[in-house]
């Protein structure tokens, strides 16, 4: 195995070597390149180590991106670098293109098998003057490595040209990167109010170039169901048609959500989907009143008030339903988790409630999916295999603990991202806390609450939509604590610094403005300002 490892990595060396120098046509050309420390770049998450050589690679027209071959998504990831590099410099780098002249300079992305390389996410970054090698066990470490050297590609090119040709910098030097948890999302909740699918699309693109791997979208609330259901129809032409405040609401159909899947997977983002039950289920039973149990009447609700609404847990039709609707989503949905919700079942009796998330386990379980549910579920008797997410409850998220379950880090007090800045802030609740950017940064999700990290599957920020309608508010409430949290879910806690990320915080207005972010403009931080604002947003 490590011979075979070995001349593996003498093949791609030697392609390189060999490709560079039997280039048609290729110049002999020398270039001043300015100092640089790769060090100081405004890597955001911050890698686990950077080491730099102070020389520069030059990216320009005679630049090209060549892949392994014959490995499944390496291509693809080529190909999303290009478009990147066009829509930041206009230029047009060709990728696994063989007869290029005057080729200068390669991008190699590789796939490896070396143990060195970090697992599935993990990737080596070796820049030098005339290369770029990207080393990574998978496509998803290669897609996370090219966010990294997005990230360190000038706004401008220098303003010497070398023989009429402008040049990017690239500084030089070594990058060795690994994430420190598996799991690293964010959630959009379009039940209270609902998000287009552009919008989506939109959120998606940011989060990606932050590294993170998880968006789980909150489809169903007392104010709204937003995914077509087949087999129950009323679902969306009666639950989906409203939302907080009373606006046409609205859903998503099938090929609506496979879009959305689709899309996130180009970023090697899963998307997981969630069906709150047994409370926070207004839309359903209006939509359906054989499912409702808590004996009022029954009517579409704009509201923002919680916990007043149940299924009834001891009916075999609600049961049918659920089998229904699990099967559908998971028949959509290629990630390995389905969110049950369970938070807020105010009304629902302990036991019913308890004989509920039983019976909803076994149901994903049959349909080959791990259920993931609010950290109230860890009170019901469910397996080691099921996830609870940690919100509220530090004695509920010591029950998971007990039960050897893994937990995703969301402490409302520090993660939730429909809380308001400070309060000045136009949008935003503050029933947990007020959290400003620094404190969205300065705490240890590895420690906190003492959820031991062994138990910790990852850090997941929420943005709830009682406050917000569309996706300049959106944006107003995720960035930049988004931003913070992807450090905190990448980059182990020895390698965080708040006055270090700040500096690097401020540097991310060119991309933010890029992509026409109307994000929260504290003033804790001293923005860099960008002359060049750029109109055209760089989606795919």
């Amino acid at each position: 195995m490590v011979r075979s490892r070995a001349i593996k990595t003498l093949v791609t060396l030697f392609f390189v070597i060999i490709f560079m120098a039997c280039s048609k046509q290729k110049k002999e050309r020398v270039i001043n390149f300015p100092k640089t420390d790769l060090s100081l770049e405004n890597f955001i998450p911050k890698p686990l180590q950077v080491i730099p050589s102070n020389n520069g690679f030059a990216l320009d027209k005679y630049t090209a991106i060549y892949t392994s071959k014959n490995v499944e998504g390496f291509d693809e990831v080529g190909k999303f670098l290009a478009k990147k590099i066009k829509a930041k410099t206009n230029l047009d780098v060709q990728v696994n293109v063989n007869d290029l002249p005057s080729i200068e300079t390669v991008i190699y992305i590789n796939q490896s098998d070396s143990i060195n390389v970090g697992g599935k996410e993990g990737y080596q970054l070796h820049i030098t003057q005339d290369s770029i090698i990207l080393n990574s066990n998978t496509a998803a470490g290669s897609f996370r490595g090219i966010q990294t050297l997005r990230q360190i590609i000038p706004e401008t090119s220098n303003d010497t040209l070398v023989a009429g040709t402008k040049i990017w910098t690239i500084p030089t030097g070594k990058i060795i990167d690994n994430p420190q948890f598996e799991y690293r999302g964010s959630m959009l909740d379009v039940a209270r109010h609902f998000f287009s699918v552009e919008d989506v699309k939109k959120y998606i693109d940011i989060l990606a170039y932050y590294k993170y791997n998880v968006l789980h979208l909150h489809l169903s609330d007392d104010q709204g169901w937003r995914l077509e259901i087949k087999s129950w129809p009323k679902l969306t032409e009666i639950g989906g048609s409203t939302e907080v405040g009373g606006e046409s609401g609205g859903f998503y159909t099938q090929e609506d959500y496979t879009e959305i899947i689709d899309y996130a997977a180009k970023h090697h983002i899963t998307v997981i989907p969630e069906i709150d039950m047994p409370g926070h289920t207004n839309a359903a039973s209006v939509s359906y009143p054989i499912l409702n149990g808590n004996g009022r009447k029954l009517e579409l609700y704009q509201g923002t008030e919680v916990g007043f609404s149940t299924f009834n847990t001891r009916k075999d039709t609600v049961y049918t339903f659920i089998d229904d609707v699990i099967r559908e989503i998971a028949a959509l949905t290629p990630g390995p988790y389905i969110h049950i919700g369970g938070d807020e079942s105010h009304v629902t009796k302990k036991p019913d409630y308890i004989y509920f998330v039983n019976k909803v386990e076994k149901i994903v379980q049959k349909y080959n999916k791990r259920m993931i549910g609010w950290d109230e579920v860890a009170t019901a008797d469910i397996d080691s295999t099921s996830i609870a997410q940690f919100w509220a409850s530090k004695k509920n998220a010591q029950a998971a603990v007990d039960k050897g379950m893994k937990i995703i880090m969301s402490p409302a007090k520090k993660a939730y991202l429909d809380m308001k800045y400070d309060t000045l802030s136009k949008h935003g609740l503050h029933w947990a806390a007020y959290i400003p950017v620094d404190t969205a940064y300065i705490w240890t999700p590895e420690s906190y609450e003492g959820i031991p990290i062994k138990n910790i599957l990852g850090l997941e920020a929420p943005l709830w939509s009682e406050t917000i309608s569309n996706i300049e508010e959106l944006e107003y409430l995720a960035f930049p604590r988004a931003i913070g949290y992807s450090e905190l879910s990448w980059t182990t806690q020895e390698n965080r610094d708040w006055e270090n990320y700040k500096v690097r915080l401020a540097n991310q207005t060119p991309f933010l403005d890029r992509m026409n972010v109307k994000y929260y403009p504290s003033k804790l931080i001293d923005w860099k300002k960008n002359k060049n604002k750029y109109k055209k947003i760089d989606k795919d």
